[in-house]
């Protein structure tokens, strides 16, 4: 693979091109779904190929190929050369890569358990138990499991001397049941809305324990259907680990995309509120708030080794102490930006093209606790796990609607609530943080469906994060 990759980088050298760089794949993915105790789909795909960039003057060019000889990848590397060229006809500001050490180097997560030799049949059992458990809670019409497991080898060679291989495996799941009265239906998932994923083996799925949760959970999404519902409000609200993880993602991640800062990424995606000349010195949120890029946090799913250009993995400061401090860059656009690269660069596969992209980004923790936070209370509504989330495209005004909320009155925990939603502003809303769980109550919770590009591509991040207050948010917002 290191060969077939050589001669992408050697083809659009020859073609032209000032610098050139090239991945070869080898990509394997194992899903199972699971609806009231039958297995209703098992997917498992393989394959392979090469992508190649060549930059000349002002342009990028890039092309893939899944055809895996050496004269393709010449001829990879040739067109995307071309490609370049062509692009470059309508000149832009000349490229520099902001530099970054030129690495020979293997990289690969530690797997107690591999997911890939862990035979079907106790994988579907798992699930059927699961579902079979919440399904024989009256009330509940759909009980559903699931399971992922991606192995993704990459060869990445550049012009400039990276011989870098590395092997991640990514494993994880979930389960939710979803009960139906006469009006509505109501939904609950564990561990999260979205399964929760890490850079790990099956030993993740062991640590969450489907089948002891699926009772609980099941007879809440029951208990919801007869909840009053969330009322319209501005008071405390205290978001729980997994709800905070994607607040983060959206209001925060995305919104630190140098890409994006720079108006790059703005068709699909959407563009910032920020503004590169206020770097340093925007107050992004409270003093409680702070927040960091860290891909080297074993096993959250945004870690690796190196980044698509190979970059080293590394933690850079992004919030501090409310105060916004730093941006996930590109080499390219790290340059533009008198920036040092900070290793968010990735491609979903070897025919996609690596953008930036977040690693790890989690809040630090504070010191307090969920039952302190509560304690401390007087009046207000703690939510969890997302059901909806609607923001523009500047990252600036959010709704987030939870599966589920109870209210909080004079330190107590109260009745549960039904369709809790609560709406804000990002800084603003970041401003009213004064009250974060401390370091035993974080979870890195992992969001493996993060869209971002044309055509889509579907990233896998981190999002470390523990329960904590804003004060005065509208709730209830319908």
């Amino acid at each position: 693979m290191f060969d077939l990759a050589s001669a992408a980088v050697e083809g659009a050298l020859a073609a032209g091109a000032a610098y050139a760089d090239a991945r070869a794949m080898i990509t394997r993915e194992e899903r199972i779904d699971c609806l009231n105790t039958v297995v209703e789909s098992l997917d498992q795909t393989e394959n392979a190929g090469i992508g190649v960039r060549a930059l000349i003057g002002s342009s990028w060019g890039f092309y893939a190929t899944s055809e895996t000889t050496e004269a393709a990848a010449r001829s990879a590397g040739e067109q995307a050369a071309a490609i370049a060229r062509a692009s470059a006809t309508v000149p832009g500001p000349h490229i520099e890569l902001a530099d970054v050490v030129v690495s020979e180097a293997h990289w690969e997560n530690e797997v107690e358990e591999d997911p890939f030799s862990i035979p079907l049949s106790t994988k579907a059992d798992l699930l059927v138990a699961a579902t079979a458990t919440m399904a024989e809670i009256e009330g509940v019409a759909l009980a559903r499991g699931e399971m992922g497991f991606f192995r993704t080898e990459k060869y990445f060679v550049s012009s400039q001397g990276h011989r870098i291989s590395q092997t991640i495996t990514e494993s994880g799941g979930g389960i939710s049941a979803t009960a139906v009265g006469e009006s509505e239906t109501q939904r609950r998932s564990y561990p999260q809305a979205f399964g929760q994923y890490e850079t790990s083996g099956f030993e993740t799925i062991h640590r969450f324990d489907f089948v002891g949760n699926a009772a609980r959970i099941a007879e809440e999404a029951v208990q919801l259907l007869a909840a009053p519902q969330c009322p319209q409000v501005t008071s405390d609200l205290i978001l729980g680990s997994s709800q905070l993880a994607l607040q983060i993602h959206e209001s925060v991640g995305h919104a630190i995309e140098l890409d994006r800062i720079l108006g790059w990424e703005a068709a699909f995606a959407g563009t910032s509120f920020l503004d590169l000349s206020d770097l340093g010195s925007l107050q992004y949120g409270s003093s409680l708030m702070n927040i960091t890029a860290d891909a080297t946090l074993a096993g959250a799913l945004g870690s690796f080794g190196f980044d698509d250009e190979g970059t080293p993995a590394q933690r850079i400061d992004i919030v501090k102490e409310g105060v916004w401090v730093g941006v996930l860059t590109g080499r390219d656009s790290a340059s533009i930006a008198g920036l040092s690269p900070g290793g968010m660069v990735r491609g979903d596969g070897y025919n996609r093209l690596p953008m930036v992209r977040m690693t790890n980004v989690g809040l630090l923790p504070g010191d307090s606790s969920l039952e302190e936070i509560i304690s401390e209370t007087k009046d207000g509504v703690f939510m969890s796990e997302n059901r909806s989330w609607s923001i523009d495209d500047r990252r600036l005004n959010f709704q987030f609607g939870c599966e589920i909320g109870w209210e909080v009155k004079n330190g107590k925990l109260g009745r549960m609530v039904r369709n809790p939603t609560y709406t804000g502003i990002t800084p603003q809303f970041w401003g009213s943080l004064d009250m974060l769980a401390g370091e035993s109550e974080i979870i890195y919770w992992g969001t493996p469906n993060c869209g971002k590009g044309q055509p889509m591509q579907v990233g896998h991040t981190g999002h470390p994060a523990a329960p904590a207050r804003f004060r005065d948010v509208r709730i209830g917002i319908r």
